[in-house]
């Protein structure tokens, strides 16, 4: 089993100290909506995240979209011998049963993960295909308790990914983290919880297209039969 897990994932609703902008409080009025149904995003909250704590690594929830996506459309997952999980920048849990199915619109998406936030769980009533949680990231892994946690950054030693995963497909219950933000480093915490971290090339990448070709290595590593 492969634990995957996007570290520090630019999604969250729209933060408080934006509510009295007047962009975005004629946004809320327009859409008649409360702030806590919209999702901060970089598209159309630009100027009034210029002054944001943070604010170039938050507001990309399109990160989470196309790379939770490639997640559960893999092989690997769809045979389950993949777990998901995506840690939130703002120290949030969502963990994906095994039977998710994602909605490939991202307005879609963007309503689920706003039900999410406010029910902790979708669907509200019955077993949960998704379930929020407060926790740093340090706790996630110390929940899970995984057998080596291993980091993909640009700041991380020189690899590929065929090394990566074969590495990968030693370990028993491996933890593979991947950043999902636009730009940057892991903060310190998330680098201090990690065993080991690897750069893949010398190009930034997406987030979505990290994941795709690590879960695509790692299923040639393990023989999984298609």
């Amino acid at each position: 089993m492969l634990i995957l897990v996007l570290a520090e994932t630019a999604v969250e609703t729209l933060p408080q100290e934006l509510w009295r902008n007047r962009r975005i409080a004629a946004q809320v009025s327009e859409k008649k909506l409360t702030p806590e149904e919209i999702l901060l995003d970089r598209s159309y909250h630009h100027k009034a995240m210029l002054r944001l704590k943070g604010g170039e690594r938050r507001g990309r929830p399109d990160i989470a979209h196309f790379s939770m996506l490639e997640a559960v459309s893999s092989p690997l997952y769809l045979r389950g011998l993949l777990k998901v999980y995506v840690h939130t920048c703002r120290d949030k849990v969502i963990e994906l049963s095994d039977k998710v199915r994602l909605p490939k619109t991202y307005a879609r998406f963007e309503g689920l993960i706003v039900q999410l936030f406010s029910d902790r769980k979708v669907p509200e009533l019955g077993p949960p295909l998704m379930q929020l949680s407060e926790k740093k990231f340090p706790e996630l892994v110390e929940e899970l308790r995984p057998s080596k946690v291993m980091g993909l950054s640009r700041l991380g030693e020189k690899s590929n990914f065929r090394d990566v995963t074969s590495l990968l497909s030693l370990e028993e219950r491996p933890m593979l983290v991947v950043g999902g933000f636009p730009k940057g480093p892991f903060s310190n915490a998330v680098r201090d919880a990690m065993d080991e971290v690897y750069s893949m090339c010398e190009m930034s990448l997406e987030a979505h297209v990290v994941v795709a070709r690590v879960l695509y290595e790692y299923e040639q590593r393990i023989g999984l039969q298609y």
